[in-house]
């Protein structure tokens, strides 16, 4: 039922703040008005591309903002125009971001509020609404973890609440008793689908119950019933660290965005949220208890409307993008300068599962904001045993068991990174990676190129067949990741290399994927240095000099193919390229000029694999040098089988031989 009776306002701004205090409420809700109604003109005029509107909804991004410490993140989303305006982002700023100017925060390379400023501690989100819910748990706990006493809120719509993201996220801050705020913003509808087909329960901030969190519903229209219950809120989390639940109830009165109209909103409703007006109600009250005058009113929509033309002004002044190739493709990565840390001269015989071991070990004795995620990787020391004793030696706080959500875990690790620590995110096996794959490739990926914000976070892979596992533990799964810019892949063949590019990884600030092939954890045996020492990311290693061939390979191919030397007598170059983000390409070029041959090998299925994509890279290079047609290898395209014999089959191991000689005798 619509509730049609006359509003008592003196009912409904019951409170003990002072005028001062809610003039500033309403001048805040005013300048975002302001501009969301010349954005509109603007876009009619063909001067913005797109818009998501706001109007009606400012109470809620202004009383949550104004609740908060300026030092607290905030991660908003379309609707929160009020989140820049409060923390007094230049006007011309955001309008140049609008435009696409180079002076916007992304310079031109995403739109929006598809943005972050770690100067005004806001994170913006991405297209994908969901994994922000997670980079806010991240945030949390590195507060948590820092003992600042501050907490993070973070938004999202009722449509949102229904990805996987948001109930990870929160079971994670539950688990975890982060001091998160998660805001939703119950509007209605989720672009043209009502709440009726979003979820099938009367309140949305029941669901909290499930997760064993507070929850609370609030007015969204009512700037003053926000801000005082936010403010009460907030101040408990930051005093006794938990996360809450808040629904927000308020309407969407403009489509999701300008071109979407809202011909499918009844119009008794829209008239009912319009006479709720956050904005419009609350002036009416002020007016009422001569807090404000109908001058003061006039006079601040004089003063904002300047500042926004002026800042429109400097906007359009702004120049375009003018970029090249070769400045885009440098701000893909963070910079990382390595410093090269040579190995102690004495060594220790162990395995690439001890080097692995070991590898962290120094890594979490190197960087005291390293923090370690992943299933079973406390107590238990993870299912291949890795991280046995390292709760004891560096605590819960740093070794960190976590619920079965990949993709929450992944966010979580962004957030660390956004705070300014360091995470390594254990998948138990490569396989289970598709579960957080949005994050990793579309936030963690892409969040440099954008705004300049590192993504400080290594992904370990266990991964790899010959160990009788099946279809979903014995994917080497590289070449998903190997077509998304922003990602490094690194994929060691032997104990001494792993530990040294582990370290490596682990240094740089960019996202990295470390392959571990689980085949080899226990039956590759290697000298490795003691201590600490770092191998350079992007730098393969040639095993033997020849000039018969030069077979290009990582991982588990290196073996098979030092193997198969052993048999035969030949002199081919091998190539371990052991980092496949970023590529040496200068090693296989000078290689394949050498010995005129090549021959790429993989445990991939071939058809997609990255060695094809190397293959093409060194027909275009060495064209004039090549005796024979480039060569590849690599697993059939079937799924991974799990009889040994049918595994085997899969494998290119039978065939290796054959091909060699085939290239040698072409």
């Amino acid at each position: 039922m619509i509730d049609t009776q006359p509003t008592d306002f003196k009912k409904l701004y019951k409170n003990n703040l002072d005028k001062e205090v809610l003039i500033d409420l309403y001048k805040k809700m005013l300048l975002p008005r302001l501009i969301e109604e010349k954005m509109l003109i603007l876009l009619r005029q063909g001067r913005i591309s797109k818009w998501f509107s706001g109007i009606g909804q400012e109470a809620i991004a202004i009383g949550v903002t104004a609740a908060m410490q300026k030092e607290e993140y905030i991660l908003p989303m379309h609707r929160n125009l009020g989140v820049f305006t409060t923390r007094e982002i230049p006007l011309w700023k955001l309008f140049a971001q609008w435009q696409g100017k180079a002076d916007g925060f992304t310079k031109g390379r995403d739109r929006s509020f598809h943005f972050g400023t770690q100067e005004y501690h806001i994170v913006g989100m991405i297209s994908h609404l969901g994994p922000q819910l997670g980079v806010a748990d991240g945030i949390a706990l590195a507060q948590k973890l820092k003992n600042t006493g501050k907490a993070t809120a973070v938004f999202t719509g009722e449509g949102g609440t229904s990805e996987g993201d948001f109930h990870e996220a929160l079971n994670v801050a539950s688990v975890w008793s982060l001091p998160v705020l998660f805001c939703i913003e119950n509007n209605g509808y989720g672009l043209s689908t009502p709440t009726s087909e979003q979820y099938n329960c009367e309140h949305l901030a029941d669901r909290a119950l499930g997760y064993g969190i507070e929850s609370h519903i609030i007015d969204g229209n009512n700037i003053v019933e926000v801000y005082t219950k936010i403010s009460s809120i907030l101040n408990d989390m930051r005093e006794n660290p938990h996360p809450v639940l808040i629904e927000f109830k308020t309407f969407r009165r403009r489509g999701h965005e300008e071109a979407s109209g809202t011909k499918y909103v009844p119009d008794e409703l829209m008239e009912y949220w319009e006479e709720r007006d956050p904005l419009t109600r609350f002036e009416q009250y002020l007016l009422d208890e001569k807090i404000i005058s109908n001058e003061d009113v006039e006079q601040w929509n004089t003063d904002y409307k300047q500042d926004i033309n002026d800042g429109l002004d400097l906007a359009f002044a702004k120049a375009l993008p003018q970029s090249t190739p070769e400045q885009e493709l440098a701000d893909v990565f963070a910079p990382h300068n390595h410093h090269q840390v040579e190995p102690e001269t004495s060594t220790q015989n162990i395995r690439v599962i001890d080097a692995i071991k070991d590898g962290l070990e120094e890594a979490m004795d190197a960087f005291e904001d390293l923090v370690i995620m992943g299933q079973d990787v406390a107590e238990y020391g993870g299912v291949f045993k890795i991280t046995e004793g390292f709760v004891e030696k560096y605590g819960r706080d740093r070794v960190r068991n976590t619920p079965i959500c990949e993709s929450a875990i992944v966010e979580a690790g962004m957030g660390l990174s956004i705070a300014g620590m360091k995470a390594v995110v254990e998948m138990q096996f490569a396989d289970f990676v598709s579960s957080g794959f949005n994050p990793i490739v579309n936030y963690l990926a892409k969040s440099y190129y954008r705004w300049n914000q590192k993504a400080d976070v290594v992904i370990r892979m266990p991964c790899g067949a010959g160990v009788g596992a099946g279809p979903f533990h014995s994917q080497t799964n590289e070449a998903w990741f190997y077509t998304v810019p922003g990602l490094k892949i690194v994929y060691p063949s032997s104990p001494a290399d792993a530990k040294g590019l582990l370290i490596a990884s682990i240094e740089d600030p960019n996202p990295v994927l470390f392959f571990e092939h689980k085949a080899l954890y226990r039956s590759s045996y290697d000298d490795v240095p003691k201590g600490y020492y770092n191998i350079e990311l992007g730098k393969a290693v040639t095993y033997s000099e020849g000039n018969d061939a030069t077979v290009i390979t990582f991982g588990a191919g290196v073996h098979w193919m030092k193997q198969l030397m052993e048999e035969m007598d030949v002199h081919i170059e091998l190539i371990d390229l052991r980092t496949l983000v970023p590529l040496d390409k200068e090693t296989i070029i000078r290689s394949v000029q050498k010995t005129g041959k090549v021959l790429l090998l993989t445990e991939d299925s071939l058809t997609g694999s990255v060695i094809s994509d190397i293959a093409a890279f060194i027909s275009e290079e060495c064209f004039e040098f090549l005796d024979a047609p480039v060569m590849r290898l690599g697993s059939i395209d079937t799924p991974i089988p799990f009889e040994k014999g049918l595994e085997n089959n899969y494998l290119p191991i039978p065939t290796l031989k054959e091909k060699v000689k085939k290239l040698l005798e072409y």
